[in-house]
């Protein structure tokens, strides 16, 4: 079995989520990874676009879920990212989504806080 993935790491997101008021008030920097295993059998030595995903369509799709709705919980986010890839784009067989949020309300030290969901066919 040969396996093929795509990876669209730290793509940076300005947005209003989260569960606390000042969260949609204020909003804050989001980190977004993005990895997706393709299916089996594409002939990726055509060197053509047409026999892969195009990880600038992937990009749109993430997009337009992290900017189309506000979500009170980040894995909330990410599981409507999942979802949009997979039912956009029929060669992916599973899906990876991490959303970091840095800038955490929690009286704490730490360089984030992530939650991460993955989806299969």
């Amino acid at each position: 079995m040969n396996t093929t993935r795509l990876e669209l790491i730290n793509l940076l997101f300005f947005g209003r989520h989260g569960a606390l008021k000042q969260e949609a008030e204020l909003g804050q920097r989001f980190q977004v990874d993005v990895l997706v295993t393709l299916i089996d059998g594409l002939n990726l030595s055509a060197d053509s676009t047409d026999e892969t995903v195009n990880y600038a369509e992937i990009y749109e799709s993430v997009k337009g879920v992290f900017d189309g709705k506000r979500f009170n919980l980040i894995e909330s986010c990410a599981e409507a990212i999942a979802g949009a890839i997979l039912d956009r784009f029929v060669r992916v067989q599973d899906v990876t989504v991490r959303i970091r949020k840095p800038s955490v309300p929690v009286d704490c030290i730490c360089d984030y806080f992530q939650a991460e969901v993955v989806r299969c066919r």
